[in-house]
Formats: C-alpha cells, structure tokens, sequence
C-alpha cells in the first residue's frame, strides 16, 4: 500500500492535529495492518510539506508492526552524491529498500547496492504514458530501452542479490516481456487502483510469485469522511481478494 499523503485530502480530524500527516497514516496503518505485505511512501508527499519528521515517524510506527517499508524517492546521481542520497534512505530514515533512477548508469547505483541488507527498486518500464518516450526507443541490437534495463539489473547490477525492478501494471505487455528477462527477481508494480490497471491482466504478465503489487490513492482516500478508516480497510481488503483471486486462478 502506498502512503501519499496529500494535506488538501487529510479528514479534518486529522488536519487539526499537531503532525497531521502522521496522525492520518498512523490511522490507515491501524486500519490495514494486517491486510499489507508492505507500505511504499512517496517522500515527495513529506518533504513537499516540510514534514519530513511525520515521514520519520511513520517508517518508524510501521517497522514496529514488523512491516517493511518501500521509500519511493527515485534517486538517481553519481559520485559522492549517490552516497549521500543512499545515507538518507537507508540510515536516515531507515526504509528497508527505496526506489531508484538507472539513468545515469551502474557506478550510480552502486552506493545503494552496496547496502546488501536492503531492497533497491530500480525504475524500468514506469506507469505513466509518458515513459515510453525514452523507454520504449529502439536501440541498434533492437532492444528497447526497458529491456536494455532489465538485463543489466539482471545480469550486471544484482550483484549483491538485493536488486529488483519497477514495471506499471498499465502496460502488462511490457510487464510479461520483463519477467521474461528476468526471471524470478521481485517486481514491484504501481498503477492498479487510481491509474487504472486490470488486476488479472497484471498477474498473468507478471506471473503469480516475486511481485509487489502497489495501491495508492484508491485505498488511503476511498473516503475523506470522518469516517474513513473504515472505508480505507474495507477498500484495502478489496484489492487484496482481488489479487489473490488472480493469483489462484494464474496457478
């Protein structure tokens, strides 16, 4: 599940709190649980706010469920820099795996590999329309730019067994070509809920193992009413069925 908060949204209950994102993610974490296999936080949503202390605290109140935490930052620099931005994910706030931008190459990336007890999500094939732009470009081997991607992180970058990969569920025909490359490395797929993707049509292109299926927006705002716990478990519980229907019916 991902936490994105956006204060515009926030039930007013939460709003007039002292940290009122954290009293609003505090509350949806009650309320799901034990419905999540992980929580994906956006940082831009925190540090966009100045409440980078609330992003802190809640990685911190979800760790103590014994529940890992995906920080979406989508870094991506070289140098001395990378190793900063990795110090700031890893140490700082203490994610267990982040997200990553490849463009710049190998040695960028290197400084989050190199944390061999942590995830690092590398971007491949992203959920929006927009990506194929540069991701779909045919190379001279005729590879496109998305394959070209998920054969280095197969073949080069998961030297430490920690890599994996990050593939929209709006573009399944894209997904099935990536698991072909490579093989059983996890997945983590955005795109289902607000963005529109088929729950089935991801399952059969991803397979049904080494995937993390990532909702936002659908679930953490399903109601901005005062009553929406409720309405967040209940949106949340949905989509788990959903996807393990599918999954059941893939095996």
């Amino acid at each position: 599940m991902g936490l994105d908060p956006d204060i515009k949204r926030i039930p007013s209950s939460k709003l007039v709190k002292p940290e009122p994102i954290f009293s609003f993610n505090k509350a949806i974490v009650d309320a799901t649980s034990d419905l999540t296999a992980c929580y994906k936080l956006q940082i831009a949503h925190y540090s966009s706010e100045a409440a980078e202390d609330q992003l802190e605290k809640t990685i911190l109140y979800i760790k103590d469920k014994g529940i890992p935490v995906i920080l979406d930052a989508k870094r991506g620099d070289i140098g001395s820099t990378a190793e900063k931005y990795a110090r700031e994910l890893f140490e700082r706030f203490g994610a267990d795996a982040a997200t990553v931008n490849p463009f710049l190459g190998g040695d960028s990336l290197e400084p989050y590999l190199d944390y061999k007890d942590k995830g690092v999500f590398i971007l491949c094939r992203t959920s929006n329309p927009g990506g194929d732009d540069v991701q779909g470009l045919v190379l001279e081997t005729g590879e496109r730019v998305f394959e070209k991607i998920a054969e280095k992180i197969s073949n080069d970058w998961n030297y430490n067994s920690n890599a994996g990969l990050v593939v929209g569920a709006t573009y399944p025909i894209e997904l099935a070509r990536v698991r072909e490359i490579v093989g059983a490395l996890t997945i983590l797929i955005p795109g289902i809920g607000a963005q529109g993707a088929d729950v089935g049509s991801t399952i059969r292109a991803s397979g049904s193992t080494n995937v993390l299926i990532s909702s936002s927006r659908a679930i953490i705002y399903a109601s901005e009413d005062e009553d929406f716990e409720s309405a967040v478990r209940l949106a949340a519980s949905e989509t788990r069925e959903q996807i393990r229907s599918h999954i059941e019916n893939a095996n």
